[in-house]
């Protein structure tokens, strides 16, 4: 009989946009990627999607989408932010599912994901359902049909939770084997009690619920998904096969399963290439005798479940004490910090529900003003954040009226409150060592902004309420204090308001008023009767603003004045618009002091109109900050580079002189010589017509002085330039194939490129090349090589110049998709 084999990875990010902008901000760990999302995009989401299989020789001889030949879930959270900035990934994913129908008698690989990844046995009884109906509805809007599998965040699992997976279509979930109880063949009366290490995971369970409906589990072979995710066996992908196929039993009678379950993030990120391995592995399974690729849907038609089980309520795969890991110091962390403890835990989640079940009744008090049923329209509201032009259709079937621009404004504030009441519970807040690590920040940034939205709509003080129990939690650092002062060091400076929000825009406005947005994810701002003046280097603008939000339709009016000083100096003030005559005396005002270029007149008047209403560089978004910070920089940062030219030209002879005595060169020469061939490579490697001389005779500069090549930019330089060349030789293919092959100046130029990338100190990625190539060699003739074998000389021609870019780009001409 077949022996089946699925390989299951669950992709998810934890949710990281800034509550009030719903962007994700720069971070610096991430470097030299914007964020975390982007950096394991990078590295792992976006590689499954064109994983490489090699030959003996190293060469690519396929480029495969690993999404369409395993089982996979990816969070709603990390696909909504896909869907913004990783496209291609995005569009690559929803094909994997689709392509894998064709593969799997008609089944997806897909499977759904309950929404915020909190931790469902220790959410309320709302929670758990409107986490369920929001994971399916936001699946089957991207994924255009209802999922038949649902992913259970870190596994963990009650009776009550699984019920509702029932009660929502859902046919199975998958757990851990440490978390069955109990096994028996079906229609027998005696259960067997089963540990981890004797439950049978080659075969699905039914699981009888209490309410008399069923649910299928597949228990995931737990050694081999430890040594895919912990031991190193994503090194060799042939081991990895060879590993799975060694699970079947030897003289097992029926069909077998062999499964294993990981995060996604394996393959790529926590183990370079793991992609690779992954896909490699697949290949060899599918080439072996009497083994088949399976997804669980499949599988489940094929051999419905001949066994029950009992499961162990309260589990999960990734603590061994349940689920007290998300609300007790049980001793899981991640190890960075030995001696911290994680006591922590329990108070900050304490506080949490404190804060959940006093907004709870005053959110079905207010709502039930605007909304026939509250908590059915919080389970709807999913149909909105998947798409706002869905407020209209959503309002006629819940509003219990037509609602007033100001009702309407309230319903969204009411619907976001209990959007982020839930976010504020992600997994991740509890998981590792400490209080104050971004992603606990995180979780207290999204309660953060459910008390300021609660501060709108009911009027109370329930933030200083909520900070005295969040005091209970502390931090291991002695310098972060307790949990009042995370939030007020951490939280309350994200914070954000119409104010802020247009004091951004106008800051950036008086700096490049073309590249200013009008429009983010969260706000629209109009910026009216705006007029800037200049006092020698200063410069002051002042105007009206509209703005307006995006996610709650709130809007206002208001007034700003921004003024920068040179340098890092910038002072600004913005309140709410008053009449036009009041307006008009505040800009005579200040502009009469700037005009005589009496700054601290002007700011005194800046106090005196604005109050504490005031913003400078450091309340700025992070992202607008570091895009003005550049700005500000730029000018000196190039007359410093000025300067160290003009060291390097008039002193090369005796930088020379003395490196050819072994005189090590003093700093200043050093910093110049640093300075000055990083330029210079990275202008020539921006030039597709390169100078393979002149860049021979940089880098032999750079060997000679020592020189610290900026290893991140200068890759990133020439790879947009090779890429530039190979899709523009991708693109005017069908035209260079009627031109002569002789003279296609795009093979030697991107051969020359691609060349000079791989003997570099550095890495160059050549991973979008590539893929380019080998699409190109998919649609290039097929019958090309066999008209060059019979003489052609001008397939013969074209053979040459496929063959000597293939080789420089470690692609073999004979790759032909799977």
């Amino acid at each position: 009989m077949p022996r089946y084999v699925c390989i299951h990875g669950h992709f998810y990010q934890p949710p990281r946009e800034n509550p009030w902008l719903e962007t994700v901000e720069v971070q610096d760990s991430a470097h030299p990627y914007h964020d975390w999302n982007e950096r394991v995009t990078a590295e792992c989401y976006r590689q499954n999607a064109a994983s490489r299989i090699l030959d003996g020789a190293g060469r690519i001889v396929h480029v495969v989408n690993n999404y369409a030949r395993i089982s996979f879930d990816l969070g709603p959270t990390l696909l909504a932010w896909m869907a913004a900035h990783a496209r291609e990934v995005y569009a690559a994913v929803l094909q994997a599912d689709r392509d894998s129908q064709e593969r799997f008698s008609g089944h997806g690989s897909a499977i759904a994901q309950a929404h915020s990844h909190l931790i469902m046995p220790l959410a309320n009884a709302r929670d758990r359902r409107t986490q369920v109906v929001w994971g399916i509805r936001d699946f089957v809007h991207r994924f255009g049909r209802p999922p038949q599998g649902m992913w259970l965040p870190e596994t963990a699992v009650d009776l009550h939770t699984l019920e509702l997976l029932a009660e929502h279509g859902i046919r199975f979930t998958i757990l851990a084997p440490h978390q069955a109880r109990r096994v028996r063949a079906s229609g027998t009366e005696q259960w067997a009690e089963v540990t981890a290490a004797e439950v049978d995971t080659s075969r699905p369970y039914r699981l009888a619920l209490p309410s008399g409906a069923s649910l299928a589990l597949f228990l995931y072979d737990g050694p081999i998904s430890r040594a895919v995710a912990f031991e190193g066996l994503l090194a060799d992908g042939a081991r990895f096969a060879g590993r799975l196929l060694a699970a079947f039993p030897p003289a097992a009678s029926g069909h077998q399963l062999v499964h294993i379950a990981t995060d996604g993030e394996s393959y790529g990120h926590h183990h370079r290439h793991g992609d690779m391995a992954l896909a490699y592995a697949l290949h060899e399974l599918e080439a072996s005798d009497g083994v088949e690729l399976t997804n669980y849907a499949e599988f489940l038609e094929r051999f419905p479940p001949r066994h029950d089980v009992e499961v162990n309520e309260h589990t999960s795969w990734s603590c061994g004490h349940g689920v007290e890991r998300w609300r007790a110091d049980c001793g899981c962390a991640d190890g960075g910090h030995p001696g911290w403890d994680q006591a922590w835990r329990q108070p900050l989640r304490a506080a949490l529900d404190w804060l959940r079940d006093e907004l709870a009744p005053r959110y079905v008090d207010l709502a039930r003003r605007y909304l026939h049923d509250p908590w059915a329209a919080r389970d709807a509201y999913i149909d909105v954040l998947l798409d706002r032009s869905a407020r209209e259709a959503f309002l006629r079937e819940h509003a219990r009226r037509d609602l007033a621009a100001d009702e309407r404004s309230a319903v969204w504030k009411l619907l976001e409150l209990q959007r982020h009441a839930m976010l504020m519970y992600t997994s991740c807040g509890w998981f590792f060592d400490d209080l104050a690590r971004i992603e606990t920040v995180q979780v207290l940034r999204y309660a953060g902004r459910a008390v300021q939205l609660a501060g709108d709509l009911f009027g109370d003080g329930l933030e200083r309420r909520f900070l005295e129990h969040l005091a209970d939690a502390r931090s291991n650092d002695p310098d972060e204090g307790d949990g009042r002062r995370v939030y007020e060091r951490h939280v309350r400076p994200a914070m954000v308001d119409v104010h802020k929000v247009v004091a951004d825009h106008a800051f950036s406005a008086l700096f490049d008023p073309h590249e200013v947005p009008t429009a983010t994810r969260a706000h629209t701002v109009t910026l009216d009767a705006h007029a800037t003046m200049t006092a020698g280097d200063a410069r002051l603008a002042t105007g009206r603003a509209q703005v307006r939000s995006t996610i709650t339709d709130e809007r206002a009016r208001v007034e700003y004045v921004v003024l920068h000083l040179g340098d890092h100096n910038l002072d600004g003030g913005v309140r709410d618009a008053g009449d036009d005559e009041a307006y008009a005396a505040m800009f005579a005002d200040l502009r009469a002091a700037f005009a005589m270029a009496d700054f601290p007149a002007t700011i005194r008047r800046l106090d005196r109109h604005f109050g504490t209403r005031r913003y400078s560089l450091s309340t700025l978004f992070r992202d607008e900050q570091r895009r003005i910070l550049r700005t500000i920089l730029d000018s000196s940062i190039q007359d410093a580079r000025a300067a160290y030219r003009s060291i390097f030209r008039s002193r090369a002879p005796l930088m020379r002189y003395l490196t050819e005595l072994g005189v090590p060169l003093p700093r200043t020469f050093q910093r110049a010589a640093d300075v000055v061939v990083n330029d210079d490579l990275r202008r020539a490697f921006a030039d597709e017509h390169l100078d393979a001389q002149h860049v021979q005779s940089l880098l032999d500069d750079a060997r000679a002085w020592s020189v610290d090549l900026d290893a991140v930019g200068l890759a990133h330089a020439l790879n947009a330039t090779i890429e530039r060349v190979t899709g523009q030789l991708a693109r005017e293919l069908p035209l260079l194939e009627r031109s002569d092959p002789e003279r296609l100046e795009f093979f030697r130029r991107a051969v020359t490129l691609v060349r000079l990338a791989r003997s570099l100190p550095f890495e160059v990625d050549l991973w979008r090349s590539q893929n380019l190539f080998y699409d190109t060699l998919r649609r290039h003739d097929p019958n090309l090589q066999r008209r060059a074998a019979r003489g052609d000389p001008r397939a013969r021609a074209w053979v040459g110049h496929f063959q000597e870019l293939g080789d420089a780009l470690g692609v073999s001409v004979d790759a032909r998709p799977l």
